[in-house]
């Protein structure tokens, strides 16, 4: 539970709740709600500020929920928790993420909203990862009501830049969890006492629903499924002002520089070194206040307010300095940095040509240099939603560099700072009709140890476009571009930079069905940085707001989590490494509604270093539902393996109700692979 914010008790306004509220949909639904707001605004209307997922807001969110929107309603707005159709006890049917449904019961629910005699009729949305996507996609259908978002950690690509496919290449680490979390946490009942009469039979019509990545792996490469619910497909529509908010240490960073790019209404981002959690509580600190950022945010477009952030550059971040590689990190030096718009039209490119093992300076005769399969390469990666609190972070990358083609600088004469996307450009060979490459970027500390700067990963076979697949032809020589992760980080003097390549990354790719050599000719290849010299705007920022929240809200511990975990072993015996990332961070809680509410995944990932067909996920989400008189426990399990021909994956979910069998049912699938 978050504990390490400074307690925030005083607000303007004195609040009252309501609970539960009913918002009505044209097809008979009812979408299930929770409403903090001012004591007086059936009187006096204020603009409303909701968050719109499936995270269950009478368990799964009721502590978070509690913090947030009761910010916000002491700031003068109607704070609304809304739960998606099917989740929590809200009716009908969740079958997948993103659907066309879901989007369009989000517009209706906002209409509804602004017509309340409470609500002025300005609505603004905020929320992270599912309920950051939503105020994106939701933005794109211009609600009129609509007036502002706030989206965190969040993704205008669904198939780029989420759980699924990165660079075009199956996302091992991420998309069976991800499917598996779901599948457990929509078998959890509707609360009885809440949703009233038939609640039993939605539970049961849940429960049965098909895993979802059935849907993800049936579309391996970028195709309708995908672009419905990516914002990009829409940003000529998307004039609502958005405030994004991401940070380096999370994987949902990339989408906040399209959206400042393309989007055509006001847009601003703040982007800090955090991990997957909100910026109130890190890690990495520096921790900010971003409650009361937002609240600047809607005071500016919900309410007309002058709040000063129309003076705000446009981007602001966090500029990074090196660190020793360590698996979890509870701060990070580095400073505040502003640009007035993005892209910024004073970033320099520096480009590094490829050597003889060299990096920048005289490269030398061309020549082509081989790289072999390794499938263990990746194991030092970390977690690509890493938390920054579960040993999730890369680790010293000597041991993965030692196993790939490295190019590395002269000790630099000067520090220099990179902003956005550093781009790798290769002439690349590979040896089979199915290949990928993958690039990390490091700096070399004169020690030798090396930091993960950032990162890239390209299916070979998607080289023209994530939508037109093709098979490469084994030799041929191909002219590339890998773009990294975006990143602020500044170099030091006396350091080195360092490109890796490999022929593979497991767990953050899915490996190709038959070992690859690739070939990267030299004096051709090179690395270009986006250098960003220093501001002025840097220096007269203003101050991002200290880390404040309302009160916890009282919660019994019933049992805490491990706290997370990273583990590797090695088995001479079979030649099989085996990661296993542990997410028990929830422990089991029980709040003061009276539910019990407990829920741990984990991961196990192997694989050989010669054997691509090796590779085996296992992921097995444990969850735990409790009322008084119900309790249910719930086992959701599921295996990811591979052929040269075929992915094959198995999926169960057990369920117990009062400590008898429910249901126990198995669904075995069997994709083709689409060059991938």
């Amino acid at each position: 539970m978050r504990t390490d914010a400074t307690i925030r008790r005083e607000f303007p306004h004195e609040i009252e709740v309501r609970t539960p509220v009913w918002i009505p949909l044209p097809d008979g639904t009812r979408l299930h709600a929770k409403i903090w707001l001012p004591v007086d605004a059936d009187t006096n209307p204020v603009p409303a500020v909701i968050e719109y997922g499936p995270y269950r807001l009478t368990d799964g969110t009721v502590a978070s929920d509690e913090q947030e929107m009761r910010w916000f309603a002491g700031e003068g707005y109607a704070g609304i928790r809304i739960d998606i159709r099917g989740t929590g006890e809200s009716t009908g049917l969740c079958p997948d993420e993103y659907t066309e449904q879901e989007t369009q019961d989000g517009v209706d629910a906002i209409a509804w909203i602004a017509a309340q005699p409470w609500c002025t009729g300005a609505v603004g949305m905020t929320g992270y990862s599912w309920t950051g996507f939503n105020g994106l996609q939701i933005a794109a259908r211009r609600p009129p009501a609509l007036k502002a978002v706030a989206s965190g950690y969040s993704t205008d690509d669904r198939y780029t830049d989420d759980v699924h496919y990165r660079g075009g290449l199956i996302d091992a680490m991420d998309m069976l969890h991800w499917s598996v979390c779901m599948h457990g946490w929509q078998a959890r009942p509707p609360v009885p006492a809440i949703y009233g009469e038939g609640w039993r039979e939605a539970w049961l019509e849940r429960m049965n629903l098909e895993p979802w990545i059935a849907y993800w792996m049936a579309h391996q490469h970028r195709d309708d499924y995908w672009r419905h619910g990516s914002a990009c497909e829409d940003f000529d529509k998307i004039d609502t002002p958005i405030l994004c908010i991401a940070g380096w240490t999370d994987g949902y960073t990339d989408s906040a520089f399209r959206v400042l790019e393309r989007a055509q209404g006001p847009r601003k981002a703040i982007i800090g070194p955090w991990g997957h959690n909100d910026p109130i509580h890190g890690p990495p600190s520096p921790r900010v206040g971003i409650l009361a950022e937002q609240t600047r945010w809607f005071d500016r477009w919900l309410k007309g307010i002058d709040s000063g952030i129309d003076g705000d550059p446009m981007l602001i971040a966090y500029e990074q300095d090196p660190v020793v590689p360590a698996p979890r990190l509870a701060d990070r030096p580095g400073r505040w940095i502003g640009e007035e718009t993005w892209p910024s039209p004073r970033l320099e490119t520096r480009e590094l040509v490829l050597g003889h093992g060299t990096l920048g300076g005289d490269s030398g005769e061309s020549r082509v240099f081989p790289i072999e399969s390794v499938q263990t390469v990746g194991l030092d990666g970390g977690s690509w939603t890493a938390d920054g609190k579960s040993d999730d972070l890369p680790l010293d990358q000597r041991g993965e560099e030692a196993l790939s083609l490295c190019f590395t600088s002269d000790p630099l004469d000067a520090s220099f700072a990179i902003l956005g996307h550093a781009t790798a450009h290769l002439a690349i060979t590979a040896d089979q009709p199915t290949a990928m490459v993958s690039v990390r970027l490091s700096e070399i500390a004169p020690d030798g140890s090396s930091l993960l700067v950032t990162r890239g990963q390209l299916n070979l076979c998607h080289r023209h476009g994530n939508d037109r697949p093709e098979a490469v032809v084994p030799g041929e020589e191909m002219a590339i571009d890998v773009p990294l992760d975006s990143i602020a980080h500044h170099f030091q003097t006396g350091n080195r930079i360092r490109i890796a390549i490999s022929p593979c990354y497991w767990p953050w790719a899915w490996p190709s069905p038959v070992p690859v050599t690739l070939g990267i000719r030299s004096g051709v290849s090179s690395l270009l940085l986006p250098q960003r010299p220093a501001s002025p705007t840097d220096a007269i920022m203003r101050p991002l707001d200290p880390p404040f929240e309302p009160p916890i809200p009282d919660v019994e511990m019933l049992r805490p989590g491990s706290g997370g975990s990273r583990t590797r072993t090695y088995d001479p015996a079979t030649g099989i490494t085996e990661s296993v990332f542990d997410w028990d961070i929830g422990g089991a809680w029980k709040y003061e509604n009276g539910l019990v509410w407990e829920d741990s995944s984990i991961t196990t990932m192997r694989i050989k270093d010669d054997d691509p067909l090796s590779a085996e996920v296992v992921v097995e989400n444990t969850s735990l539902y409790e009322d008084g008189e119900l309790t249910v426990a719930i086992v959701a399990h599921s295996e990811m393996r591979c052929t040269a021909a075929d992915y094959l994956v198995s999926c169960t979910l057990t369920v117990q109700e009062n400590g008898a069998p429910l249901l126990d049912r198995t669904w075995d699938y069997v994709f083709p692979r689409d060059h991938n």
